[in-house]
Formats: structure tokens, C-alpha cells, sequence
């Protein structure tokens, strides 16, 4: 499950807002399908997307417990087919993508409308190295790229110890053009 803390920083970077229509590519557990669907909500779309069937089973779960499963179609697809048959959008978050991410970043480029903007979560510097060069390839705007370290308090006999989690980087950038 994507933390708390990287939620709020990846939904900041989306700059959602009501009626926006959102696609989550790799929603695994559904946290940031949920955490956007409360953004976009009422009027707007989440277009949630994962191959495997647990994660979907799950988001599901998830959006049921907070009353959000009308803001979201859950898609259980592979990315790349998937997003081929989506409308235009106003952002895409990625959370996975594998050695399928300069594909699914050439495709998110296709959906986003102008202004939309796309956030990418990667924990591996590969995927960090991939995702700025599509970016950069494809001609995206206001790229910014920031690697994020959280560190939870945790009790222990003498007191609070600060245990750090795996460092995230959070990769944005805006498809510029015409309205």
C-alpha cells in the first residue's frame, strides 16, 4: 500500500480537482485510487487499472469502505490495452509499470488532455531514469522530479526511534498545447 504520506504528495503533484476524470494505472491496493476519487468526486472519474485480479478484488474493497465505488471503474487489464480504450483525461498516475513503462507513458500522453499532468511513483532508479527521459522525449512541461525519505516513529523501551521507509520519487510533468 502506497503511505500516507506519498498519497498526499502524488495527489498534490495531480493537482486534482472536482469533476476531473483520472486514470490509475497499477492501483494495486487502491489507495491513491481512493484518495483521487475523493478529489474528483462528485462529478468526476477514476479509471482504475491492475492485471492482477487481488488488486482489483481489493480497490474494490477499498472504495466500498469509503463509499466511493460510483467514482471509479475498476479495470482488470493489462495497462497498455487498457488505456488504448480510455477517453481523454485530465491526469494519470502511475504506480507501476515495469518494462512496460516507455509504452505506457507514449499511451498516458496520447489520453491526457492539454494542461493534464502526469505523476509517476518509482521506488527503482531505473524507473526513475526511464520515466524522465519518455518525459522529457515526449515533450512534457514543468518536469520536476523529487525523492521523498518518511521516517515513522516507532516505541521502543528507551523511546521514540525514527525508522525510515524505502525513499520514493515522485516524477511530474504537464502535457502542454491547445484546449
Amino acid at each position: 500500500m502506497t503511505k500516507e504520506e506519498i498519497r498526499a504528495l502524488t495527489i498534490s503533484k495531480a493537482r486534482l480537482k472536482p469533476g476531473d476524470n483520472v486514470i490509475d494505472v497499477g492501483c494495486g491496493t487502491g489507495s491513491i485510487t481512493v484518495e483521487a476519487a475523493k478529489q474528483v468526486s462528485p462529478d468526476g472519474k477514476v479509471y482504475a487499472i491492475d492485471k492482477d485480479r487481488k488488486a482489483i478484488a481489493l480497490t474494490q474493497k477499498n472504495l466500498s469502505k469509503f463509499g466511493l465505488r460510483n467514482a471509479v471503474q475498476l479495470i482488470h487489464s493489462e495497462a497498455t490495452r487498457a488505456l488504448q480504450k480510455l477517453p481523454a483525461v485530465d491526469a494519470i498516475l502511475i504506480g507501476s509499470g515495469g518494462q512496460n513503462l516507455p509504452r505506457i507513458i507514449d499511451l498516458s500522453f496520447k489520453k491526457l488532455k492539454p494542461e493534464g499532468r502526469i505523476v509517476i511513483n518509482s521506488i527503482l532508479l531505473e524507473t526513475s531514469y526511464t520515466a524522465m527521459n519518455e518525459l522529457d522525449r515526449l515533450e512534457f512541461k514543468r518536469l520536476d522530479a523529487v525523492q521523498v525519505t518518511i521516517a515513522k516513529g516507532r516505541r521502543i523501551p528507551q523511546g521514540t526511534m525514527m525508522v525510515a521507509r524505502n525513499p520514493i520519487t515522485i516524477i511530474s510533468g504537464v502535457k502542454l498545447g491547445k484546449k
